[in-house]
């Protein structure tokens, strides 16, 4: 299958590629506050997110925290782990404790998966319910999707972006817009969002850092189309833009004209 060429930009290192994935991310705010009153992002975990976050809450600097109109974003998590709130894999709480406590969002604003059920299948379910509720409030006509204005993604060693992993049933979701599955190497439970309400955001874009991902790097953007093999093919927006961030590790087996 013939992709289109994604747009790369690599940074130095994981601190200018935080730094670059800040002044997107606060474009992309303003825009469309401008455009629509409000702004809604959807968050990723992972490290290198968490960098992000930080420098949004204005932990190392306050231009990007003071440029941002935080009563107006409202923020979703492409992923989460079946855990409780204050279990260090959940991404929820990632996000609370380096953006979310240190800012002033309304509370109505934090579009959470809510863990807390005991069944992780109902959880997807009352999730994708929240954000249909949110974007179609008179209702969600058959096939309409919700069109988040940004989603921030990672990827792993293994090519796995949200919790959309290798040899998932999840990978061939279409009708759905959050599920729950089973990861057996984690020996847990998964919740994400599918393909294809991902792929109809506005922007998209992959945070990815580490000389540890430079391999997978390569066969997902320049490589034969698996996304079997690796999920975060599946991630190409039809009616929105792609941006990968990454830094010079990851980027090292890059062939780049």
């Amino acid at each position: 299958m013939n992709l289109r060429q994604p747009d790369i930009q690599i940074a130095a290192n994981p601190e200018e590629l935080a730094r670059a994935a800040a002044e997107e991310y606060v474009r992309r705010a303003e825009e469309a506050v401008k455009a629509q009153g409000i702004f809604t992002v959807v968050l990723a975990g992972g490290s290198t997110p968490k960098a992000l976050y930080r420098l949004l809450a204005g932990e190392e600097e306050p231009s990007f925290r003071a440029r941002l109109p935080w009563h107006k974003i409202h923020f979703f998590w492409g992923d989460e782990r079946h855990v409780p709130l204050d279990h260090p894999d959940s991404n929820y709480r990632m996000a609370c404790e380096a953006l979310l406590s240190s800012v002033p969002v309304p509370s109505e604003n934090v579009h959470r998966v809510r863990t807390e059920n005991p069944d992780a299948w109902q959880a997807a379910k009352e999730y994708e319910e929240e954000i249909c509720k949110f974007f179609f409030p008179s209702g969600r006509t058959a096939g309409q999707l919700p069109r988040f204005d940004l989603v921030l993604l990672g990827m792993g060693a293994d090519g796995h972006t949200a919790s959309l992993f290798p040899g998932t049933e999840a990978l061939h979701e279409q009708a759905r817009l959050v599920v729950s599955q089973w990861i057996e190497r984690f020996r847990a439970y998964r919740i994400t969002m599918t393909a294809p309400l991902l792929n109809n955001a506005a922007r998209i874009i992959f945070l990815v850092s580490g000389e540890e991902k430079a391999e997978t790097l390569r066969e997902v953007l320049q490589g034969e189309y698996r996304p079997e093999r690796f999920p975060a093919q599946l991630i190409r927006p039809a009616h929105g833009s792609l941006l990968w961030l990454v830094d010079s590790a990851a980027a090292r087996l890059l062939h780049l004209q």
